[in-house]
């Protein structure tokens, strides 16, 4: 099983769109030496709906390659087509990936039967572990506990990505699901809480800015130390707020940018930060103690 501080990993861009390969290589590199316990490659925050499937299978490549076995790497393969799902499944298990993280199909609506045949096509298709992702908030889909549970019984379906961030849901899910199936975070505000509720693990957009801090507080949760995992969390609060001040991943690049750790380069629709934000996600840099004042 996978567990700890899973960086939702930003896709570096050079500031004319086009994938920062030099970059990726050295955000692999930063966590790897941080402690980042594993990465999320093209999800959500790595831009996947803006990558062609070219662009998209590429850079699950080379991190699988740059990463060459070091830390788990798991590949977004999630579309809102079936069969552009397997596509990207396959790729990703070509490559050499771990694991495989499917979000729920956005922007179609399908019903709870509809997602439960998705995912179940999609684990019959391609033997490779595979994580489902729950993320109403962004995809207007919302996979009910009892379609998880059903799909948890399916051999190469391992685990799921909450994103909900409501903890009575998460913690009646992490109880509902057979042993050896992962409940994940991915709800940076509530993923402690999650962790010693009985979840595997965060799947984390602030760890790519503070990827000490987030493995860190990961392992407190995971070894039952609520006193410090909330302590370390605390000291990153203000980052895990700000960070979403604008959509996901505008704010979280253009800090990372700060740190020299990528261009500031974003692709429409998406556009940077807007200057109005910028006082508060560096405050929160620096209160986290990622940015010297």
């Amino acid at each position: 099983m996978i567990t700890g501080s899973l960086v939702a990993l930003i896709t570096p861009m050079s500031p004319d769109g086009a994938v920062d390969t030099k970059k990726l290589d050295d955000l692999i590199e930063f966590h790897i030496n941080e402690g980042t316990h594993g990465i999320v490659a093209v999800g959500t925050t790595g831009e996947s709906s803006t990558l062609t499937n070219e662009e998209h299978a590429n850079v699950i490549r080379q991190v699988v390659t740059t990463v060459n076995g070091r830390i788990p790497v798991i590949a977004g393969t999630g579309a809102n087509a079936t069969h552009e799902a397997i596509d990207l499944t396959r790729r990703a298990k070509e490559a050499g990936a771990d694991a495989c993280l499917l979000v729920t199909p956005y922007y179609n609506k399908p019903t709870q039967e509809g997602l439960y045949l998705h995912f179940k096509a999609i684990a019959d298709a391609v033997d490779i572990p595979q994580i489902l992702y729950n993320v109403p908030g962004r995809t207007v889909c919302d996979m009910q506990n009892d379609t998880i549970v059903r799909l948890s019984t399916i051999k190469n379906i391992v685990g799921v990505k909450d994103a909900t961030g409501d903890l009575k849901r998460g913690e009646a899910l992490v109880k509902a699901v057979p042993e050896g199936f992962a409940v994940y975070s991915g709800d940076d505000p509530t993923a402690v809480s999650l962790m010693l509720m009985g979840g595997k693990g965060n799947i984390s957009v602030t760890a790519n800015v503070a990827p000490k801090a987030v493995a860190q507080a990961a392992e407190f949760a995971l070894a039952g130390d609520t006193e410090k995992a909330h302590a370390m969390d605390n000291s990153i609060k203000l980052l895990h707020r700000n960070l979403f001040l604008e959509s996901n991943p505008i704010p979280v690049k253009w800090a990372c940018s700060q740190l020299g750790l990528c261009n500031e380069g974003i692709r429409l629709p998406l556009t940077p930060l807007s200057e109005q934000y910028h006082s508060a996600v560096r405050d929160a840099m620096v209160q986290a103690g990622v940015l010297l004042v």
